[in-house]
């Protein structure tokens, strides 16, 4: 990859990740111009995409953690959610890539980038090594816990991701909540 391709796909994966925020439906933005011509197909953005997030997560986590030194599984939690807010597109998609995958490739990889996630959260949360082999589960749960935490994680009409197309904010739902 040369130097002016590397700048031209991180400026596409910006614009997707504008797009994906804007729209917070789920669905790859293939439609964002020079998508098609830099990424190799949908698994290659779903790739770039899933770093964007799992980068995001694992700073976050640190400063977290930095800020909360001595509650490790509430920093982790914490970091999740921060992650989340800052990145709504791309948490909308990877729920629904896991939830629904458009093929056999696509559903192994968000398997495994899910169990290093996981593992990831365990980890930093201090509730198991990264050898451990309960570690992924260990993760999930910390997932869950977040998820179900997560302030902005479920639509105005209670759906959960996977069927984002109406969700909004905290405060459109104060607004709405105000306004009945």
């Amino acid at each position: 990859m040369t130097w002016t391709s590397f700048h031209r796909r991180g400026d596409v994966l910006r614009d997707v990740i504008a797009a994906a925020d804007q729209r917070r439906d789920g669905v790859l933005p293939q439609d964002v111009d020079g998508v098609s011509a830099t990424f190799v197909d949908d698994l290659d953005l779903l790739a770039a995409l899933q770093l964007k997030w799992h980068t995001r997560l694992a700073g976050r986590i640190e400063r977290e953690q930095l800020n909360q030194p001595m509650d490790l599984r509430a920093a982790v939690v914490r970091a999740w959610h921060r992650t989340a807010d800052e990145l709504p597109g791309i948490r909308a998609i990877l729920d629904e890539q896991r939830l629904r995958p458009a093929d056999a490739a696509t559903a192994d990889a968000m398997r495994k980038s899910a169990a290093k996630e996981h593992v990831l959260l365990a980890v930093m949360a201090g509730l198991a090594s990264a050898h451990d082999d309960r570690a992924a589960a260990v993760g999930a749960r910390l997932e869950d816990e977040a998820r179900a935490t997560w302030p902005s994680y479920h639509t105005l009409d209670g759906r959960e991701p996977g069927h984002r197309a109406g969700r909004s904010g905290l405060l459109s739902r104060l607004k709405a909540a105000l306004a009945a």
